[in-house]
């Protein structure tokens, strides 16, 4: 739906509202998909430029082919890597999530803030702090 329709039907907080919407459709089909460790579908919802950082730190993958390698690798290494969403603060184009997440059952866990940086109804920048 373009632009100038969803202005016509609700004006300018319906634009907002819709973008709002395809990102957070984004964030969490991410996050369906990297549960399910489905490379191919996580991939989806990433710009072909996306970054991944540190917080406040370095870049740690730049670009897609990057990202792909990162989270085929981590996939292998952790089959039965699992997160659960504990809280998602919604503010514009910037999505926060508090994850609780596991390497296996009874194995490593550890919290992390996923900060989402969307644009296009793509995640353009995620950085984590953990």
């Amino acid at each position: 739906m373009s632009a100038s329709v969803l202005a016509g039907a609700g004006g300018p907080g319906a634009v907002a509202a819709a973008a709002a919407s395809l990102g957070l459709a984004a964030v969490q089909g991410q996050f369906d998909a990297y549960n399910a460790q489905d490379l191919d579908l996580f991939m989806t919802f990433y710009a072909d430029d996306c970054v991944v950082a540190d917080l406040n730190g370095a870049v740690t993958s730049n670009g897609a082919a990057a990202i792909r390698e990162r989270y085929a690798a981590m996939f292998a290494k952790f089959p039965q890597n699992k997160a659960v969403l504990v809280n998602r603060i919604v503010v514009g184009d910037t999505i926060v999530d508090h994850e609780d997440v596991s390497r296996e059952p009874g194995g490593e866990r550890f919290q992390v803030a996923a900060i989402y940086t969307l644009k296009g109804g793509k995640i353009a920048r995620v950085d984590f702090a953990r």
